[in-house]
């Protein structure tokens, strides 16, 4: 399942919804709005298998990992987010389910840098040529 923040806009969530990358959204189908960052994390352990997409750099840091989720800080425009949404979920690093399941990632124009569960070490990785 794909949750998306609330900060990330609508308009980016019908680009996701029209490009068939079936999404939920804090404040719309789960949750409620205005929920805080740990109210969030503990939404996410109640699911099974969620990789969640905010904008919200406060999500990057390893100590959220957990194997129940994925979490997805996007440090790109607020316009961008549904072109790195698509982009993030087609890397072959991260596109199945269970390559991305207790990593938290953070996806920039240059890259992605991701924890992973386990592990104390940050790995970084750039986008590969082909889109």
């Amino acid at each position: 399942m794909i949750i998306l923040d609330e900060n990330i806009l609508e308009g980016q969530r019908l680009l996701l919804e029209a490009s068939r990358v079936a999404t939920r959204q804090i404040g719309v189908d789960v949750g409620r709005k205005g929920m805080k960052d740990d109210e969030i994390a503990v939404l996410l352990r109640q699911q099974r298998y969620v990789t969640f997409f905010t904008r919200d750099a406060d999500f990057y840091v390893p100590e959220l990992r957990h194997s129940r989720y994925c979490l997805v800080v996007m440090n790109v425009g607020q316009n961008e987010a549904a072109t790195f949404v698509r982009r993030f979920l087609r890397h072959p690093d991260f596109d199945t389910q269970v390559k991305r399941m207790g990593r938290v990632v953070r996806v920039s124009h240059a890259g992605l840098a991701a924890w992973r569960l386990r592990s104390q070490t940050e790995i970084h990785t750039v986008w590969s040529r082909s889109r």
